[in-house]
């Protein structure tokens, strides 16, 4: 879709996503073209009366720039986070370690250099439109730069130490675990290590995306383990994930256990601000009802982003 045709959020969806935040949006400062600085969103989403956001990077830390926007826009809680990429070291439990006393919220597993992205990213045919940070990777390894791919099992199939020390960190800090761009078969195990290491809030990154692709039953199952399902508005607005594939998979899993996204600030999407309520006008037109919305929307981010309910 170009700018002129996105499409404006109905009064209905604005009112139920009052108090939301968005955990999961892509916004500059960045290596990649982005749509809004932070520092301008966040007057937006309190114009909006949303409640906050949390800073996604592929590259580096953004729990400090976070403090500078709450300190900038009083009133907006901004948080941050870190994907543990190669650019922080992949798998490094002392770079979360430092992230969590700068007050990061969520640590995504590897996203551009996970193994999984990397097959598939060896499988696009020539000339296959890319990403954007599939051309920043290829930009990089055009220049020399060694931009390893991050295992996050060993060659036996087992959960490597390195991330069961990093697991053993979210834990102590009360962090979110986010599964970044795993495959089918490392989400589960990762699902599983994580509940034996005492991680207590643990996000399927995108699980209808087509690199991670779970079946509805797969996501029934990892619910079922305690595990949220995020349904992200980006992958579906662009084509890549029907609509109707959000829908089935969140009748199945059910809004207890399901929390919704933007995933956006890619410069042709449209204003993060109204990724939420587009997102709730869909779900609305395929007949969700307004409870149940207001609770993967607002309710569960809430209670994922850790804040005071009532604050």
């Amino acid at each position: 879709m170009t700018a002129t045709t996105h499409p404006t959020p109905s009064r209905e969806a604005l009112d139920l996503t009052r108090g939301a935040f968005d955990l999961h949006v892509h916004i500059d400062p960045d290596v990649i073209p982005r749509r809004v600085t932070d520092l301008d969103l966040a007057p937006r989403f309190l114009e909006r009366g949303l409640r906050g956001f949390v800073l996604k990077s592929h590259y580096t830390s953004t729990a400090e720039r976070a403090s500078v926007v709450r300190a900038a826009v009083p009133g907006i809680e901004a948080l941050g986070s870190l994907t543990l990429n190669s650019a922080v070291g992949g798998l490094n439990p002392l770079a979360v370690e430092i992230a969590a006393r700068e007050g990061a919220r969520i640590i995504w597993l590897p996203t551009v250099d996970a193994e999984n992205e990397a097959h598939e990213h060896a499988a696009r045919p020539a000339g296959a439109k890319l990403p954007l940070w599939a051309k920043l990777q290829e930009d990089l390894r055009a220049r020399g730069l060694p931009v390893p791919s991050v295992p996050v099992l060993d060659e036996g199939g087992r959960v490597k130490e390195a991330l069961r020390q990093v697991l053993q960190v979210i834990a102590s800090h009360g962090l979110v675990l986010a599964t970044g761009h795993l495959s089918r078969g490392e989400i589960f195990k990762v699902v599983q290590a994580a509940h034996e290491e005492g991680v207590e809030h643990i996000v399927v990154t995108h699980p209808d995306y087509p690199t991670q692709n779970l079946s509805a039953e797969d996501q029934v199952e990892l619910a079922r383990r305690g595990a949220w399902m995020e349904r992200c508005a980006a992958p579906s607005y662009s084509g890549k994930v029907r609509w109707e594939r959000l829908f089935e998979a969140t009748r199945a899993v059910g809004p207890e256990r399901t929390i919704f996204s933007t995933d956006f600030g890619q410069p042709a999407n449209p204003p993060v601000e109204d990724g939420l309520p587009i997102m709730v006008d869909q779900f609305l037109a395929a007949g969700f009802g307004a409870d149940d919305l207001h609770r993967m929307t607002v309710t569960n981010s809430v209670s994922l982003a850790g804040v005071a309910v009532n604050a």
